[in-house]
């Protein structure tokens, strides 16, 4: 089976089985693997410091899914 075709058979399930399948698959990454590049790695310090800083609030992740689901 090509991926296409796992991408287009995916697609067709249920919404909490996407969820779980786009959980198990992005578990599955071995994230050592990819290189950050140096504009990525500069904006990932940016956010830490203001995260450090508490010049932004953060968002518990459920109350960002209950929004993101109330508006699909």
């Amino acid at each position: 089976m090509t991926t296409g075709k796992i991408v287009e058979e995916a697609l067709r399930l249920p919404r909490e089985s996407r969820a779980l399948l786009a959980e198990k698959l992005l578990e599955s990454l071995d994230y050592e693997e990819f290189e950050v590049s140096p504009k990525w790695m500069a904006e990932i310090r940016r956010r830490c410091k203001e995260i450090d800083e508490g010049a932004v609030k953060l968002v518990p992740a459920e109350q960002v899914f209950e929004v993101a689901a109330n508006k699909i």
